[in-house]
């Protein structure tokens, strides 16, 4: 996936960092590469920024392009800040 990256909303954006901080557990609801809608649960690891798109790590191997995360905890992502 190389679309172009939109940035989520600025507030959620810190509500993912308090989680990552916390360690909570999560369900994470996102669409992968192949444009398939996916569950976990897990914790996040880590929120970063690389080459101006911002990513989050779960459960230490799993990447999600922030502007693919569906939802948090049936907390829905809203995409603008």
């Amino acid at each position: 996936m190389k679309e172009k990256y939109i940035p989520i909303n600025c507030d959620f954006y810190d509500e993912i960092e308090i989680l990552a901080m916390r360690r909570t557990k999560c369900k994470i609801v996102y669409q992968n590469k192949e444009n398939e809608v996916q569950t976990i649960e897990g914790i996040i690891n880590d929120v970063y920024a690389k080459n101006k798109e911002e990513f989050l790590i779960v459960n230490k191997e799993l990447k999600i392009r922030l502007d693919q995360l569906i939802s948090i905890d049936d907390k829905m992502v809203p995409k603008a800040c």
